[in-house]
This record gives structure tokens, sequence and C-alpha cells, in this order.
């Protein structure tokens, strides 16, 4: 049974950063793409970034392209979200993904495995 585990979250004032963690358990973490989601409270969940299985290829929405990194080591089964000069609007569960099928993509619908999410919030 493949599980996800992500930490790292919490309350950070507005251009701080904060890194969060996604650990895979259960399954062959080297031949997953893994993203990131966020979900607001009333909103829809969101992508964020993703990256290959080899960590060949990364993929940003625009809203946080150029603060927001995604990284992984294979050799930890982990996946990493580095988040800079945070904002606001940055406030969210966090949520990382798996795709088992090792595609690259920002649709929710893609990822068939998924954390049980962690708090970010960005106090002004």
């Amino acid at each position: 049974q493949v599980q996800l585990a992500e930490s790292g979250g919490g309350l950070v004032q507005t251009g701080g950063s904060l890194r969060l963690s996604c650990r895979v358990s259960g399954g062959t973490f080297s031949t997953y793409s893994m993203a990131w989601f966020r979900q607001a409270p009333g909103q829809d969940r969101d992508f964020v970034a993703a990256i290959a299985r080899s960590s060949g290829g990364t993929y940003l929405a625009d809203s946080v392209k150029g603060r927001f990194t995604i990284s992984r080591d294979n050799t930890k089964n982990t996946v990493y979200l580095q988040m800079n000069s945070l904002k606001p609007e940055d406030t969210a569960v966090y949520y990382c993904a798996a795709d088992p099928e090792g595609v690259v993509a920002g649709q929710a619908e893609r990822y068939d495995y998924w954390g049980q999410g962690t708090q970010v919030t960005v106090s002004s």
C-alpha cells in the first residue's frame, strides 16, 4: 500500500520561507512523478508544482514561478517544496501526490496517491 506523508507546514510571516517534505512508503518512489497541490478554504484544489521521476523536468504554476522550487531525493523516497517569498495568498493546505505512470502533469485526476495535507499559513 502506497502512503504519502507531508510535513513542514506552519505559520510564517509574509516574505518568509518554508520547506515542505513528502515521504513515500510502500511503493517504488523512483518510478513516480510527484506533484504538490494546494487548497484554500472554499476553493478548488490547485496545481503548484510537479517533477519527473528522474528529476530531469519540473513544472511550476505561474503563481509560484520564481518563488517555489520542487525537488526530490530518490534515495530518501522524498519530494520537497521549497517556498520562498511567501504571500498571504499562499495560505492553504498543501498536498503531495504521486503518479505511478510517471507523467508530469498539472491535473489532479492524473495522480493516484495523495497525502493527508499540511497546513501553510502566511500572515500579513
